[in-house]
């Protein structure tokens, strides 16, 4: 008799509870890279037309996908049209093509070898979302690799009946293939919360749970089993009494789920009528159709790494102005503030050489890279004032710790304002200038600040790691990692105060800012604006319209009269559960995802 409830736990994905028979998916084994050396000029002219002909069956391959994508996923076409840019990237094309040349490698290896040196690149990426960008490089490299070997094999997810899909990984392809089908979720071996492959699931409602190591070994084909995409926990053979349980859990969260959706195009007003602002964070001009279904009143932060990190190259004002004005002119009439690249020398994968650092995020990045490298910076400014001539724009500098540095941005960007009038280009004169408040140094200036810019954004995630001396990242100290640390509400309230003082606006765009958990403390403490993941909106949005500045405010002021951060978690999250059972126990894991 086989083993009841057993428990595995992989990463959260997609919210959502499922229960379901397995069935273990096969065939995206690794190919076989052998090298083989050409002898003559005429077997490396050989081998160059054989590799096009793969990136030709490859992009024939892609657009065929694209225009056989369900309409519900339209708004993800941009998934498969960055495979398409990925495989004529000149780190893979252009590098696999040299290296048969120069090396006389055949394709496969030299292929290999080029998609080798990507991956080592990205290793060295420390944001998340633009790490995991790697995965689609992953996708294209099989793709072509299989149309080199003759061995590629396109799986096709088709079923007669539901059932739970167990694999080593699926591709976006795949996972759009689940639309309309009995795919009732899906686990996986392989990827993270942030890949192309989750937020499909996430566009779908497909419940999925991935990095469960070993899924396809510890699961069997025919095995009943229940996925909760909240938690990133799999129950193996679960009985009665557990079943039970969770078919009760599934229909308290569809529930749950409907209702917060149906609010999430409302303004975001307390009970006692105190608008607030809701704001998404975006990586890719994209992410603005998921902004906008989620009821983002603006972009509240638009990173601006990701094509300084994708192209070989340094990215041209005009490859940087079209990128800013799909934004800003699909975001319009609402705002869209623009982050200048946050970002050190050593993370480019252009040719920019910059020697390693021990601590890259003490370093050489952000307004400091900015002000060193001024050429890069008036570049990517001129492309956001000629941005700003299509609709509400903002910018903002990051890592700001100094009063000089705010003022040298500034006066760059004036620079670079009368240059552009100067050639009768249209821009919006009066842009808004902000200051991220990231680094102690920051908040201790708040006062002196606010009198050089138009508004602050606090961005917890590092001025929660630089306060706390806490590698967030590193297993020993990461549970040290509090944003309700008592030091880190005295930031939040002192940077507040001096925006008021000065009469500009204080948002927050860091993680914090997207949790139900924290967001009476902070619209208590004066925060006027929250930037987050655009699928936290409808539960911050339900939050704020179910609590009154006053309520907010009286918690606010009891957290901060704690001396320890065990006493403001535990007082915040019996508060939590007493006012907010529902989004307690269900909003928090939707929001964070």
């Amino acid at each position: 008799m086989s083993l009841k409830n057993i428990v595995l736990q992989g990463i959260p994905a997609s919210p959502g509870v499922i229960l379901g028979r397995a069935k273990v998916l096969r065939g995206r084994e690794g190919y076989q890279v052998s090298p083989r050396l050409l002898y003559t000029e005429e077997e490396v002219a050989q081998e160059l037309q054989r590799f096009r002909r793969a990136v030709d069956q490859t992009a024939e391959e892609l657009n065929s996908h694209l225009k056989d994508l369900p309409p519900e996923l339209k708004e993800h076409s941009h998934i498969l049209e960055t495979h398409l840019i990925i495989l004529r990237d000149p780190m893979l094309f252009q590098e696999t093509q040299r290296l048969i040349r120069e090396q006389q490698l055949n394709s496969e290896r030299a292929l290999y070898q080029a998609y080798h040196k990507v991956k080592e690149l990205f290793q060295n990426i420390k944001d998340p979302y633009i790490k995991a960008r790697i995965q689609d490089v992953d996708e294209v490299y099989r793709r072509l690799l299989g149309h080199l070997t003759g061995n590629y094999r396109s799986r096709t997810l088709s079923f007669t009946e539901p059932v739970i899909i167990i694999a080593k990984d699926l591709s976006p392809n795949e996972t759009t293939q689940m639309s309309g089908s009995p795919v009732l979720g899906f686990v996986t071996e392989r990827g993270g919360r942030t890949s192309h492959t989750a937020i499909i699931a996430q566009s779908l409602e497909i419940p999925a749970v991935v990095g469960l190591d070993n899924a396809t070994l510890e699961i069997a084909s025919g095995d009943p089993i229940i996925v909760d995409g909240l938690t990133g926990r799999i129950i193996l053979n679960p009985d009665g009494a557990t079943q039970k349980k969770y078919q009760a859990r599934q229909e308290e969260f569809e529930t749950f789920r409907a209702e917060v959706a149906q609010g999430s195009s409302l303004p975001a007003v307390t009970t006692d009528g105190h608008a607030n602002r809701v704001y998404a964070n975006i990586e890719l001009p994209e992410e603005v159709s998921l902004a906008l279904k989620y009821g983002a009143d603006g972009i509240g932060l638009y990173r601006t790494e990701f094509l300084y990190l994708r192209l070989r190259h340094l990215p041209k004002e005009e490859e940087l102005f079209e990128d800013y004005k799909q934004v800003v002119e699909a975001m319009a009439p609402r705002e869209v503030t623009i982050r200048t690249l946050d970002i050190g020398g050593d993370k480019f994968l252009s040719h920019l050489q910059y020697p390693a650092e021990m601590n890259p995020a003490l370093g050489l990045r952000a307004i400091r890279f900015c002000l060193k490298e001024q050429n890069i910076f008036r570049t990517q400014l001129k492309a956001i004032l000629r941005a700003s001539a299509y609709g509400k724009t903002r910018v903002i500098f990051p890592l700001i710790s100094s009063v000089r540095e705010i003022r040298e941005a500034r006066r760059l960007l004036e620079s670079v304002k009368a240059d552009l009038k100067s050639q009768g280009v249209a821009f919006n004169e009066s842009l808004p200038v902000g200051a991220m408040i990231e680094v102690p140094a920051a908040v201790t200036l708040a006062s002196l600040l606010a009198q050089e810019v138009d508004f602050f954004s606090i961005g917890t995630n590092d001025l929660i790691q630089y306060a706390l001396a806490i590698d967030r990242g590193n297993k020993q100290v990461a549970d040290m990692y509090q944003p309700l640390h008592p030091a880190v509400l005295r930031m939040i309230r002192d940077v507040v105060q001096a925006g008021r003082a000065a009469r500009i606006s204080v948002a927050m765009c860091g993680e914090m800012a997207g949790d139900p958990l924290y967001l009476p403390v902070l619209l208590g403490l004066g925060v006027e604006g929250l930037s987050m993941n655009a699928t936290a909106i409808p539960v911050v949005k339900r939050v704020i319209r179910m609590i009154s500045l006053e309520e907010a405010r009286e918690i606010a002021r009891q957290a901060l009269r704690k001396n320890t951060v065990e006493e403001i978690n535990d007082s915040v999250i019996k508060d939590m559960e007493r006012r907010f059972p529902e989004i307690f126990r269900f909003g928090r894991h939707l929001a964070t995802l």
